[in-house]
């Protein structure tokens, strides 16, 4: 059962490297994908599944920073972040904009598993943590 595990996963991961144009997800390429296995169903189609979505999931996350804030934020700050964050993964980051009442004031820039904080919460919680 193991060895069919390792297999759903590699499997996966090759679909995945198929849906990549540039380190990023191409919706083409995935309804590509997609459209392959409706066609020639594998064996556990379903587990195959389920494991190209979640790394489809992760790697289109890795190409967005998300960015929280407080208060407004103008479009060309959403782009500057973006752009600081492409230079900084080496790789195209499109930015998105979501409101979070709790920060107080400042933004916190989250890209894939990684979480860059400049709130005033967090300061705040790191204060606390440090007493």
């Amino acid at each position: 059962m193991a060895s069919g595990k390792k297999q759903t996963q590699q499997y996966a991961r090759q679909l995945l490297e198929l849906s990549l144009v540039n380190g990023a997800v191409s919706l083409e390429r995935v309804a590509g994908v997609l459209a392959h296995l409706e066609r020639n169903r594998p064996v556990n189609v379903l587990g195959i599944l389920r494991a190209y979505h979640r790394l489809v999931a992760g790697a289109v996350a890795r190409g967005q920073a998300v960015v929280e804030h407080a208060g407004s934020i103008h479009d060309q700050a959403l782009a500057d972040i973006a752009a600081a964050m492409s230079r900084r993964y080496g790789r195209p980051i499109t930015g998105s904009a979501r409101r979070n009442n709790a920060l107080l004031a400042g933004l916190r820039v989250r890209v894939g598993d990684d979480v860059y904080e400049s709130s005033v919460a967090g300061q705040l919680a790191q204060l606390a943590a440090a007493v």
